[in-house]
């Protein structure tokens, strides 16, 4: 069984004991449990159910894995013959999440 969730602005396709990178939930800690409501298509052998927009009765039951932070990436920005450099580092803050379950 597959669905299409959307969660945080983003959309993911996604089948049971699947393990995704999304943004950190704020008040989520590792080991909780998280259900997902807002899915937009199920998929279940050849029986295919879409969603205006979304699935009714439709939901994904997931478990938060791990928090952590994801790899550094550098923002170095320049102007040519200005001597202008700006060297920035940003981690976002990331949770692996494993889906359990899927209803609909």
């Amino acid at each position: 069984m597959k669905a299409t969730i959307k969660t945080q602005g983003r959309q993911f396709t996604v089948e049971k004991d699947d393990v995704i990178k999304m943004n950190q939930y704020p008040e989520a800690k590792e080991g909780d449990s998280i259900e997902i409501t807002d899915v937009l298509m199920v998929a279940d052998g050849d029986s295919v159910k879409f969603g205006t927009p979304l699935v009714k009765g439709a939901s994904v039951k997931a478990t938060v894995v791990e928090n952590k932070k994801d790899d550094k990436i550098i923002v170095f920005k320049k102007k040519r013959r200005q001597g202008y450099k700006r060297r920035r580092g940003h981690r976002q803050s990331i949770a692996l999440v494993k889906i359990e379950e899927i209803i609909g």
